[in-house]
């Protein structure tokens, strides 16, 4: 499992007082870039793997604007070539939003997924668990 923590800026807030849903999706993004290094080390673009094919996320309770959130970033699949990303954001340790992302191992040259093989499908196999079930 990867974690990252969040320190929510002024902001992410909404006219509501609490963070912005619309925030989320990108902190997740962001947190999917240790992952995304198993792929593409130096996040170099013009090498990139992978494709997105699905996300989701579960609003469970509200994001408060001068409290750090913590996101974990996991496998909870892992298939031939793709895999499901699972997302939790918590805070003051309350899970607050789940998210899933499907995610394929792609070639973009030739438009076709690709098999996550060898010392690439070890590494993933090192963040594969299941969801917590508080969940």
């Amino acid at each position: 499992m990867f974690t990252r923590t969040i320190e929510p800026a002024f902001y992410d807030t909404d006219a509501l007082g609490h963070v912005n849903n619309t925030r989320l999706p990108a902190w997740f993004e962001l947190a999917r870039n240790d992952l995304f290094r198993l792929f593409t080390p130096d996040l170099d673009p013009r090498k990139w793997r992978l494709i997105m094919a699905r996300m989701e996320v579960d609003y469970r309770a509200e994001l408060q604007y001068g409290r750090e959130i913590e996101i974990r970033t996991y496998l909870s699949r892992l298939g031939n070539s793709s895999f499901t990303v699972s997302q939790e954001a918590r805070q003051d340790g309350l899970l607050t939003n789940l998210g899933h992302t499907v995610l394929v191992h792609f070639d973009h040259t030739t438009k076709k997924a690709i098999p996550i093989e060898g010392e690439l499908r070890e590494a993933l196999e090192a963040h594969l668990q299941a969801e917590p079930e508080d969940a």
